[in-house]
């Protein structure tokens, strides 16, 4: 009976790690190459059919050296950029946003609040919303519509909506949690 049972244990222990090892591959062929990028840098981003893009601006490229130190979000107004960076000053990623029609003005804030799935204030259905900060009554935060659209915002609406891609709203979720710090420039 307990040879009967390692054997089951080791069997089943070798087919988790076979699961393990391929998810890692998978997650790995999958990830975007500003993940690998040195600080301060951002390589550029490849396209499903493996062709290279440019990131839109130049500013995309270097962090903003006025963006402050620590782990925090840094969101450039001009750029329509954002940066993820860690605790250890490392850029965790990079990616283009579309600015809502309400901006913040340049400064330090914290993320005040968050919800996994909401409507948007333009009608459309949003995930990964984070909050950080309230221009004229108007709440300003990160958001993916879960549709993948990023049109710009109706100029006569006011909205505080920064939309990210889906698949930045997954890395910046777990990033941006409760009191992180988001550093907004010019």
């Amino acid at each position: 009976m307990a040879r009967t049972s390692s054997g089951i244990v080791a069997g089943l222990t070798a087919a988790a790690l076979t699961v393990v090892a391929f998810l890692a591959y998978q997650a790995s062929a999958n990830a975007p190459d500003s993940l690998a990028a040195p600080a301060g840098t951002v390589s550029p981003s490849t396209s499903p059919s493996g062709t290279s893009k440019k990131p839109s601006t130049p500013a995309a490229l270097t962090l903003p050296a006025d963006s402050g130190s620590g782990m925090r979000v840094v969101y450039a107004l001009g750029a329509k950029h954002v940066w993820l960076v860690s605790s250890a000053g490392k850029l965790s990623r990079s990616f283009d946003v579309t600015p809502s029609t309400v901006n913040p003005p340049a400064g330090s804030y914290r993320v005040y609040s968050r919800a996994g799935s909401v409507t948007g204030s333009d009608g459309v259905q949003i995930e990964h919303v984070v909050r950080f900060t309230s221009v004229d009554d108007v709440t300003i935060g990160f958001s993916a519509a879960v549709d993948g659209s990023m049109p710009s915002p109706d100029p006569s609406r006011k909205t505080g909506g920064v939309r990210m891609k889906p698949a930045d709203g997954d890395v910046m979720w777990p990033f941006a949690t409760i009191g992180t710090k988001v550093i907004v420039v010019p």
